[in-house]
């Protein structure tokens, strides 16, 4: 079925349910001869894992990655890799007393109404699962952009209603929230809490920084680098919105404030995100993107059975009161394999 691949040259094709015997991605246009390990993806890998705290869902799952082809001998080989990570701690069966029904904010209502059936155990295909193999093939894109000296960082800007106040990388793997911030990243920690006493969850801003990026990457017009990491940013679970750069703030700007000036030096601003006209500028690509809060809560909520009678949902098992977290790897993630097919598609122009 169409939906399940992204990608032109370096291309993912996702397979798996949250559920289901295990979760997989194949890799197909990644260059021979390049330097990659199970530990070069497990590490991204534990970096979403969950069941590391309270912030995020108890389910205990390792999520051991194992390469089943396009590696030998430490090497890509040029052919399609394929990983693979088996579910070891699905609960279907607290999921039982959902099974009529529709779960509000859950994606079970369209897909019923798309497919005429659905895997209600945690969602099946739309559950947040599905990005661990997102997580697995962002790694190896990332291991193919450092080679080029280019690097993706994301963060929680906000989450819970709390901004960061400042903006320092070094924390960020520091505290739970993986905030640039501590002491915000302690009141996110304390707000989330409480409504997780409440059976409540949390939304917030995920910010990412692509580092290093050449100017010239993009294509004109539809394939737009920006458009492109708008639909990679798009397609994750729960995130209901992207701004670059400066992003909706240039509404109450002049152009003169708005545009990038620039000198022999340089560009003086950043406003455009490093992007113009979809193609990047050679400055740091930046953009934020909006997470809802986790749909999955312990609190009645009306809702309709498949039958379409009136009914109320209560939604039990282990969720996550605030997902932003464990964004964060999966947004690298997606801006690595962006940015790793364009780069693709700029070497077939002979750049």
């Amino acid at each position: 079925m169409p939906g399940n691949s992204f990608g032109t040259l370096f291309k993912i094709t996702t397979f798996g349910e949250s559920h289901g015997i295990a979760l997989g991605v194949i890799i197909d246009g990644i260059p021979p001869n390049i330097e990659l390990t199970q530990s070069d993806i497990q590490c991204e890998l534990d970096r979403r894992r969950p069941g590391t705290s309270e912030l995020v869902t108890q389910r205990k799952e390792s999520d051991k990655v194992q390469i089943l082809s396009g590696v030998f001998d430490g090497v890509t080989t040029g052919l399609p890799i394929s990983l693979i990570v088996f579910n070891e701690d699905h609960n279907s069966f607290s999921y039982d007393n959902v099974k009529n029904l529709f779960r509000p904010g859950h994606a079970d209502y369209s897909y019923f109404q798309k497919y005429g059936v659905r895997d209600y155990r945690g969602g099946g295909r739309s559950s947040g699962r599905e990005t661990l193999s997102r997580v697995a093939a962002g790694a190896v894109a990332k291991k193919m952009l450092s080679l080029k000296g280019i690097f993706c960082k994301a963060y929680v800007r906000r989450a819970a209603g709390i901004e960061c106040r400042k903006i320092d990388l070094e924390e960020i793997e520091k505290n739970e929230m993986r905030a640039p911030d501590s002491e915000s990243a302690r009141l996110m920690i304390e707000r989330i809490l409480q409504l997780k006493k409440e059976h409540n969850s949390a939304g917030g801003i995920v910010e990412c920084i692509i580092k290093g990026v050449p100017p010239g990457l993009g294509e004109p017009v539809f394939d737009k680098i920006n458009a492109e990491l708008g639909k990679a940013m798009l397609s994750i679970p729960s995130v209901r919105g992207i701004e670059f750069g400066i992003g909706f703030k240039c509404v109450d700007l002049t152009g003169k404030e708005n545009n990038d000036q620039m000198t022999s030096s340089g560009f003086i601003t950043n406003n455009s995100g490093g992007i113009l006209g979809g193609i990047s500028s050679g400055e740091e690509i930046v953009f934020r993107i909006a997470v809802k809060p986790t749909p999955s809560i312990s609190i009645e909520q009306k809702t309709i059975n498949t039958n379409g009678d009136d009914s109320i949902c209560k939604v039990e098992g282990r969720h996550d009161p605030c997902i932003c977290p464990r964004m964060v790897p999966v947004v690298e993630a997606m801006a690595a394999i962006t940015v790793t097919d364009h780069f693709l598609k700029q070497k077939t122009i002979g750049w």
